[in-house]
């Protein structure tokens, strides 16, 4: 990663005041089940975006992109959201929710740099809200606790942009330790962490780069299918899909369309291999862990069907190899990327099949390494 305090030295000549860094987020297990107060199992990695600033003697605003090599500007009178600023429109709302909560506003420099790998769902967009709220609380000399800056950065993307970063993204994001498994609970809007399992393990992401088309449209359609199977069961009642057990909705054979009770049998069971997940970590069972994601993987394929061919042999190749634990997609599917961990001395054999996988499928995959980490943090 390029040096940002010289960066940022470079652009405004001048040093930072202070530098922040947020953590991207894999997620494990439990991301289908957001929209049914479900469970969700994830993780930092070693990937960070990081956000220096320092004060101006005017009342502009300077953003500066230097990976992207792209730069933004607005005044004080003039903070907008411009849907031409892109990655700048996420500090520019963290800016607005302060200065909107009573923060003398002033003019900032705003330098961002980071090694979040691109388009295989790792939060990046959730951990540039947070590394510039962290960088303007410590630069504006404010008292707010992690989890106050999740739900600032909340509240800013909505009123700021009309969006909202998933929760369990920047929760995990903010408030992991090191080496650690986040369990986000979506219906209480809390965290809680587990110690992975010791060993010399290594997180590897593949991108399988395959290209994606429709995908929104086509999980707006599971959503809606889930819906269906709630009306039926739930009758009115406050019930989601976490509530309902998968006998429940084995009793919906023959009444729902088949693929519409597999997408909701998924969510159940999803629920329940979060829950199985957290025991094995408790027991420091790295098998048992390795069985439960690798089950997600299936059901993802068989039940939820968001996998694809190229997808799926990259998680059965992987889980054949010694050493390696589990393999599966992470993310919203229909290609995209696998979350695979192993032993340190498992890495190099699984580089080699990926040889075999451009043969098969005319993809050249690309893999990143990184380790599990811990959230937000001050580097200077």
């Amino acid at each position: 990663m390029k040096d940002i305090v010289a960066l940022h030295r470079a652009e405004y000549e001048g040093s930072p005041d202070v530098v922040a860094a947020a953590p991207g987020v894999v997620k494990m297990l439990g991301e289908q089940t957001e929209a049914s107060d479900g469970l969700v199992l994830a993780a930092a990695l070693s990937f960070d975006i990081r956000v220096a600033v320092s004060f101006r003697r005017d009342s502009s605003l300077r953003f500066f992109a230097a990976d992207l090599g792209e730069r933004k500007r607005t005044s004080l009178g003039n903070l907008k959201f411009k849907r031409e600023d892109r990655w700048a429109n996420y500090t520019k709302s963290i800016l607005d929710g302060l200065f909107k909560s009573g923060v003398a506003p002033k003019g900032v420099n705003v330098t961002i740099s980071g090694d979040i790998p691109t388009g295989v769902s790792l939060a990046s967009s959730a951990a540039l809200g947070l590394a510039s709220a962290l960088a303007l609380k410590e630069l504006f000399g404010l008292s707010l606790r992690p989890e106050e800056l999740v739900e600032l950065c909340r509240k800013a993307e909505t009123d700021f942009m009309g969006k909202t970063s998933a929760l369990y993204d920047s929760m995990t994001s903010a408030l992991a330790t090191p080496n650690s498994i986040s369990i986000v609970d979506l219906r209480s809007g809390r965290r809680r962490s587990l110690p992975f399992v010791d060993g010399d393990y290594a997180v590897i992401l593949t991108d399988s780069k395959v290209p994606r088309l429709s995908v929104d449209a086509e999980l707006r359609q599971r959503d809606e299918d889930c819906k269906k199977c709630l009306a039926l069961i739930a009758k009115g009642s406050r019930r989601t899909l976490r509530d309902l057990s998968p006998d429940e909705i084995d009793e919906l054979m023959g009444v729902l369309p088949e693929s519409v009770r597999r997408r909701c049998l998924h969510v159940v069971e999803e629920g329940l291999r979060v829950l199985e997940a957290e025991d094995a970590l408790a027991e420091g069972d790295a098998a048992a862990f390795g069985r439960v994601i690798n089950k997600s993987h299936t059901s993802l394929r068989n039940l939820y069907e968001v996998s694809c061919p190229e997808v799926d042999w990259l998680a059965k190749r992987a889980v054949e190899i010694d050493g390696v634990l589990c393999s599966r997609l992470t993310g919203k599917g229909f290609g995209g990327c696998t979350v695979t961990i192993m032993k340190r001395e498992a890495v190099g054999e699984y580089k080699k099949r990926l040889e075999d996988y451009e043969r098969i499928f005319g993809f050249r995959a690309v893999i990143h390494e990184a380790e599990f980490s811990g959230g937000l943090h001050i580097l200077s």
